[in-house]
C-alpha cells in the first residue's frame, strides 16, 4: 500500500529522524524523500511516499503514531493513501468567480463519467456558492469581505472532509508554500493558459499580444517555488481565425475549453493513470 507522509512546522534540528525511524522499523519501504528548509520563514517540510505493509487499519496506527511525533517535534504531519478507503477519492473544489470549471467537475460526477465524490466546495468568494448548492455539495466560505483567505480555515476544512484531492478550479489565489508542502502530491490546479509560455495571471492577453491564433488551458500538480514543467498533468488547444477579438477568444475559453481540460486532467489522476514522483508525473503502472 502506497502512503505518502508530509510534515510542515518550525525549522529545527532532528525533525526528519523520528518519521523515518519509525516507518523503516514497522518494514516499510521508502520511495522518495524530500526535504526542505525555507530560511526566510524559518520552515522545515517534509515529503515521504512509502511503501506500507500494512492494511487500512494499521495506517489508522501509523497515522496516530505521527500525530505523537508531531506533538513533540511541533510538527504538523499529515498520512494519506489512496488505498485506505474502497470508496471513490474525495475532492475538494476551490473556486473564487467562475463556475463553469466546478460545474463541469459536479456534471461529471453526477453522471459517472468521473468516478469520484465532491466531498466540498471552498471559495474565497460567495459567487460559486449556487452551483454548490444545486448539487448539493457543502460549501465554505474562506475569504474576507475583499476576498482574502483565512489558509488556517482551510486548512481544517480540507482535514474534516477527509480530502483526496484539492482543485484549484480558477481559483485565483496562490496558495502559501506550507499549504502546499501539507498536501503535496494532490493539489491540481487549472491553468488558463499554456505553460510554461504564458504564466500568470493574464495568459489570454499576453498570448494575444503576440499575435497568437492558438490558445490553450494547462491543469498541473502544484509544486510549490517551481513553475509548472514536469508537473503539467494535461493541456489543450484551440485554434481561432485572424482578427478574432480578445472578448471572443476569452469566451470560448473560459465558458468551454477550460473546463473540459481541468475535467480530462482530474479523471487521469482520479483513475490513477498518472502520478507525482519526484516533482514529476509519471505514468503509473499497472501491477
Amino acid at each position: 500500500m502506497q502512503v505518502v507522509i508530509t510534515a510542515v512546522g518550525p525549522d529545527n534540528v532532528g525533525l526528519a529522524d523520528p518519521i523515518v525511524h519509525h516507518v523503516t522499523g514497522a518494514g516499510a519501504n521508502i520511495h522518495e524523500i524530500q526535504m526542505f528548509d525555507h530560511d526566510a520563514e524559518r520552515l522545515f517540510a517534509m515529503h515521504l511516499r512509502i511503501e506500507w505493509p500494512g492494511d487500512s487499519a494499521s495506517v489508522v496506527k501509523l497515522r496516530e503514531a505521527m500525530r505523537q511525533i508531531g506533538e513533540l517535534k511541533q510538527l504538523g504531519i499529515r498520512v494519506w493513501s489512496r488505498d485506505e478507503r474502497p470508496a471513490p477519492p474525495r475532492l475538494a473544489i476551490c473556486t473564487t468567480y467562475r463556475a463553469e470549471p466546478a460545474l463541469a467537475i459536479l456534471r461529471a460526477i453526477r453522471d459517472g463519467r468521473l468516478k469520484a465524490e465532491a466531498a466540498v466546495m471552498i471559495g474565497n468568494r460567495e459567487a460559486c456558492r449556487g452551483v454548490a448548492e444545486q448539487f448539493d455539495t457543502p460549501f465554505v466560505n474562506i475569504g474576507d469581505p475583499k476576498g482574502e483567505p483565512d489558509y488556517n480555515r482551510f486548512i481544517q476544512v480540507l482535514d474534516e472532509s477527509c480530502v483526496d484531492y484539492i482543485l484549484l478550479a480558477r481559483y485565483m489565489r496562490v496558495l502559501p508554500p506550507h499549504v502546499c508542502w501539507r498536501f503535496a502530491g494532490r493539489i491540481i490546479n487549472l491553468h488558463h493558459g499554456l505553460l510554461p509560455p504564458f504564466p500568470g495571471f493574464h495568459p489570454y492577453e499576453d498570448a494575444y499580444a503576440r499575435r497568437m491564433l492558438t490558445f490553450g488551458a494547462t491543469v498541473h500538480f502544484i509544486v510549490p517555488e517551481l513553475d509548472a514543467g514536469n508537473q503539467i498533468i494535461h493541456q489543450s488547444t484551440f485554434t481561432v481565425p485572424p482578427g478574432t477579438p480578445l472578448a471572443d477568444i476569452k469566451r470560448q475559453g473560459e465558458s468551454d475549453h477550460e473546463p473540459q481540460c481541468l475535467l480530462e486532467g482530474v479523471r487521469r489522476v482520479v483513475d490513477r493513470e498518472v502520478e507525482l514522483h519526484f516533482q514529476r508525473v509519471i505514468r503509473r503502472r499497472v501491477e
